[in-house]
């Protein structure tokens, strides 16, 4: 049993680092479209820069931020919500930007308490280089160290929530005598210390994970007070109070049920006498009605402190955003409980059944656990339903495949549940075992063995081992009690360790944009994005110099290949042949491109040798229409001549 215990815990914290250490999944706001587009080229300078998203956004002083070629920030910084709409971001620029490219870099936080971030850049007039790299100015990205230990405490958050709950739900449904027990104790009170601790972690590190820090600012109070003003910091200030107000619950759980006595071990001895035994039954019940009042309190304080505690996770995740917020909500609360007494409970009952539990208890359980599945059925499909939206985003998302793996856990865990039902029905109707007093015996004469070894110190030390030995043994099958029951606790095991890798996999779910919003970026990508470039071909201009000289290649022809001749990126190829058309090698040749009615360019193109007389290089050409393209060719160190030509870009 301690190496099952033992494996139990080391899959956990297996499970929890791979969480912990897994790299941050992407937010639930998705950025939908920007003014200026993304990479595009603008004639003349904008005075302010838009950013429209899937949902709303929470916006800081330094939520958008803009910057030139240099590096220099160009924005005027605060950004408000253009048109009063939380679900864009705006910010205004400075007067007089010059032509080049600048970068965007935005970071802000979703409606569904998600940080989320991004950079970009557009040009104005034409591209230039920049200093700025999109990965530094990228905010989205939070620093290793402190996603790891955010993420790992969102889900020591949702174990301890499940073991709290779920543990106090047994107590009171299946086996209000445990209270008495050192190890149900010790579940809620590791459930209580650790929610407390998850919840105080995750608060301190929720600042520097929003703004992409690292630890050194995991206690700065400015920051901890802004987490506050959030959605997500005043859920986790709640949650604090409310466990202040569960350590007194906890107090009275254990201090009141654990004076009461299970019915089933207690049984009333019949005197023969029916008037007799049933004014005893009335006794009984008259002594044990306020324990079952006290009980009766409990279970509904209870009840209103666990929906209370779901509902800090339920008001600041994926049910308080989107369609049909006044059904998600208490579908999501009521689904984390039923999450929570099954889980929780099964993790209870494991230590019930090894501390005199009895068939009683796992019988009543049993009960429990229908209920909670069907309940968990029942929210988890309208969950699904709203989050992932159709069929295709089920397979084609990451939230969907998520929620796939999700029900393919709890398949499994149905299975072992199944398994433990069949050996519950029969540890309630199978003989109870007793342990075997064994006498110590030598020769099948213990009192004749006892006056031998008194005078024979070795035979005395060879008796008492002996006895020693039988008696370890029977406490050993004392505690594994009948085979039915080790094979109902092996069963237990089996979904406990099923049930962290639904806690597990329900975190990451918590950190994945649902289906819908993936399915809404998609189609705006979509609508956005510019036409195919099906029609457009390679372009081969020849262009015959003469550069006045005399050497080898003064005069020829430049071949210039444009492959293919649409916006975006084109891929060149500079061929310089002299007059019998045979390739031939020139000191230096440039390319560069304009167009004339937009006033853009010219822009060079960097050549790279790639042969004989053969040159290769990118353009980037961001406007259809009617381009120039001018060739250099230097056949000395004073002899060039420049050609031109037009080609259609489209």
């Amino acid at each position: 049993m301690r190496k099952a215990w033992a494996w139990l815990t080391t899959a956990g914290t297996l499970l929890l680092l791979l969480l912990g250490t897994a790299a941050p999944a992407s937010a639930h706001a998705a950025l939908l479209q920007t003014d200026p587009a993304q990479n595009s080229v603008v004639a003349s300078a904008p005075t302010a820069v838009t950013l429209t998203f899937s949902e709303g956004v929470t916006l800081a002083g330094d939520s958008v931020r803009v910057l030139d070629p240099a590096g220099k920030p160009v924005d005027t910084g605060n950004p408000t919500h253009a048109g009063g709409k939380d679900d864009t971001a705006t910010v205004g620029l400075r007067p007089g930007l010059g032509n080049g490219t600048y970068t965007v870099a935005w970071r802000a936080v979703s409606a569904d308490t998600h940080p989320v971030g991004g950079a970009f850049t557009f040009s104005v007039g034409a591209p230039s280089t920049t200093s700025v790299s999109l990965s530094q100015a990228n905010g989205a990205k939070a620093d290793e160290v402190v996603s790891a230990l955010y993420g790992t405490g969102r889900a020591v958050a949702y174990g301890a929530f499940a073991l709290l709950v779920g543990a106090a739900a047994f107590v009171l449904l299946c086996w209000p005598r445990g209270a008495a027990t050192r190890s149900v104790q010790r579940l809620l009170m590791g459930g209580w210390v650790a929610l407390l601790a998850a919840t105080v972690a995750v608060l301190l590190l929720r600042g520097p994970y929003e703004r992409g820090t690292g630890l050194g600012q995991v206690f700065d109070l400015s920051l901890v007070r802004g987490s506050l003003d959030e959605r997500l910091g005043t859920a986790l200030a709640a949650r604090l109070l409310l466990l202040a107000a569960g350590g007194v619950f906890l107090s009275l759980l254990v201090g009141r049920l654990g004076q009461e006595e299970d019915a089933e071990e207690n049984e009333i001895a019949s005197t023969g006498d029916a008037e007799e035994d049933e004014l005893r039954r009335l006794e009984r019940r008259a002594a044990e009605r306020p324990l079952r009042e006290a009980r009766l309190a409990l279970g509904a304080g209870g009840l209103v402190l666990a929906l209370a505690l779901a509902a800090t996770w339920a008001a600041a995740d994926h049910a308080a955003v989107g369609i049909q917020v006044w059904v998600a909500l208490p579908f999501d609360m009521l689904h984390l409980i039923a999450m929570a007494c099954w889980l929780g409970g099964l993790v209870t009952l494991a230590a019930a059944l090894r501390h005199g539990g009895g068939a009683a208890a796992a019988e009543r359980f049993s009960k429990v656990a229908l209920v909670s599945v069907a309940c968990l059925v029942l929210t988890g499909v309208y969950q699904v339903w709203r989050g992932v939206g159709s069929w295709d985003a089920l397979v084609d998302t990451e939230y969907g495949q998520l929620v796939l793996l999700k029900v393919g856990l709890v398949l499994v865990m149905l299975g072992a549940a199944f398994f433990s039902r069949r050996w519950t029905a029969r540890l309630r109707t199978a003989p109870a075992q007793e342990v075997d007093q064994v006498d110590v015996t030598v020769g099948g004469r213990s009192g004749e063995a006892e006056e031998a070894a008194a005078d024979d110190p070795v035979r005395r030390e060879q008796l008492a081992r002996q006895r020693a030995a039988m008696t370890a043994a029977g406490v050993r099958k004392a505690q594994d009690g009948t085979p039915v029951q080790a094979r109902l606790r092996r069963s237990v095991l089996i979904e406990a360790a099923v049930a962290i890798g639904v806690l597990v996999v329900t975190t990451v779910l918590t950190n994945s944009p649902p289906g819908r919003v993936a399915a809404e970026v998609a189609a705006a990508s979509s609508a956005t994005a510019p036409a195919p470039k099906t029609a457009a071909k390679s372009v081969e201009l020849k262009l015959p110099y003469n550069t006045g000289g005399t050497e080898k290649g003064a005069k020829g022809t430049a071949v210039l290949t444009v492959d293919p001749a649409a916006t975006g990126s084109s891929q060149l190829t500079l061929l310089v042949t002299d007059g019998s058309g045979q390739p031939v090698d020139v000191p230096e040749t440039q390319v560069s491109f304009t167009l004339p009615d937009r006033d853009l360019g010219p822009l060079a193109v960097a050549l790279t040798k790639a042969g004989t007389g053969r040159w290769t290089g990118t353009a980037q050409l961001p406007l259809a229409g009617e381009w120039v393209a001018a060739v250099v060719v230097r056949s000395s160190d004073i002899d060039q001549d420049t050609e031109t030509k037009q080609l259609t870009i489209g």
